[in-house]
């Protein structure tokens, strides 16, 4: 089992599980945010302004920063996003 990493404060974090490994997590992300009803602000985030959060580092993975083609493995991975 999956030891989950602490969540940083004022941030929402999502979690994508996947059957395959991908290798870009920019579009899984994004499908993701738009699947998801907990956020509304982010649910209708366009391609760009998610590239923003890319650029300014406000997009995390355990911990690190993520970039929009940092590569994602099978299973679980949470992703958090400052400043949500």
């Amino acid at each position: 089992m999956t030891s989950v990493p602490p969540q940083p404060e004022n941030s929402f974090r999502i979690a994508l599980e996947l059957e395959y490994p991908e290798d870009r997590m920019d579009n899984v992300l994004l499908n993701a945010l738009r699947e998801q009803n907990e956020n509304a602000q982010l649910k209708n985030i366009s391609r760009s302004a998610l590239k923003d959060l890319f650029n300014s580092k406000r997009i995390m993975i355990k911990g690190q920063r993520a970039k929009s083609n940092s590569s994602l493995a099978k299973g679980i991975t949470y992703v958090d996003i400052l400043g949500f």
